[in-house]
């Protein structure tokens, strides 16, 4: 019986790494049931983090309280959710933090199906907020779901980049493990930002990253503006692309993407752009 409670905690302690945090789904799935969940924890195998939540008892080389990027792995890698850090989290992964908000407090994660219950109720500083990225792309390569990027966390092996390839989505590398943290391209990640204005993202913001967006890829754009479902979103990017001028932009024609038809309001007592047809700010200077 000893030699079987002994197998179980080194199938426990080779299947969650230290740093990530597994669920109740998980262990159950993984042949851990709640008398044995109890006893672990009991015996301080395991910590509870929130109720239905479980990880490993901080270590020598995991005694730093938990991270939301910690979260997030252990929802690509173990628990398979397929969701990806995106929108503004993502651009400043990507290094345009000095464009946004100084005090970033929200983690935007991007996929089509509900996250787990438990996800903000962990003790983090960060709230995470899940979008429904069947709204705004028509084809979004997340649906195959993370898990079949075959990544073994333990091993470090077998990763399929073959599904990061269409520029929707990229991989950065995080932690002293270098785990694989998936998360928007920055093309992407600038039209999942533009999806939050008017209400919840700052025109100024989505002028001053385009700015700064020398490197956007035409090609990867090009895919993306056509995958795009939002008439808004497609609208303000040439918007901001044409207030900036960059060398990619010449690589982009507006007339081979849906823009609709119409006038749109997205900016109550705000001035008419002629060539897109959105009111944007009247003080957003229209000259460059």
């Amino acid at each position: 019986m000893s030699e079987e409670k002994g197998s179980k905690l080194n199938h426990l302690q080779m299947a969650l790494p230290q740093g990530l945090i597994v669920d109740s789904v998980w262990m159950e799935k993984n042949g851990f049931q709640p008398s044995l969940r109890n006893r672990y924890v009991s015996s301080g195998w395991l910590e509870q983090p929130a109720r239905g939540v479980y990880r490993r008892p901080k270590g020598k080389m995991t005694d730093a309280p938990l991270r939301w990027q910690q979260v997030v792995l252990s929802l690509q890698l173990l628990l398979e959710y397929p969701l990806i850090v995106g929108g503004m989290t993502a651009l400043d992964l990507h290094g345009f933090a000095h464009y946004l908000s100084p005090d970033l407090r929200t983690v935007h994660l991007y996929g089509r199906v509900r996250p787990p219950g438990w996800l903000n109720k962990l003790d983090l500083p960060q709230h995470f907020v899940v979008h429904n990225s069947d709204t705004l792309f028509a084809e979004d390569p997340i649906a195959f779901g993370l898990g079949s990027l075959a990544y073994d966390v333990r091993k470090d092996t077998a990763r399929n980049h073959s599904k990061l390839s269409s520029g929707s989505l990229e991989e950065l590398s995080w932690g002293q493990w270098e785990w694989p943290l998936t998360l928007s391209s920055p093309e992407r990640a600038y039209l999942e930002f533009l999806d939050e204005l008017p209400g919840n993202a700052s025109f100024h913001h989505a002028d001053m990253i385009m700015q700064g967006a020398v490197n956007f890829r035409p090609g990867r754009l090009k895919k993306l503006l056509s995958d795009c479902k939002s008439i808004k979103v497609k609208r303000l990017f040439f918007f901001f692309a044409d207030r900036h001028r960059h060398a990619w932009r010449k690589q982009l024609d507006p007339d081979t993407f849906d823009l609709g038809s119409g006038k749109r309001m997205l900016v109550r007592g705000g001035r008419l752009d002629p060539v897109y047809q959105i009111t944007v700010p009247g003080d957003l200077d229209a000259e460059q």
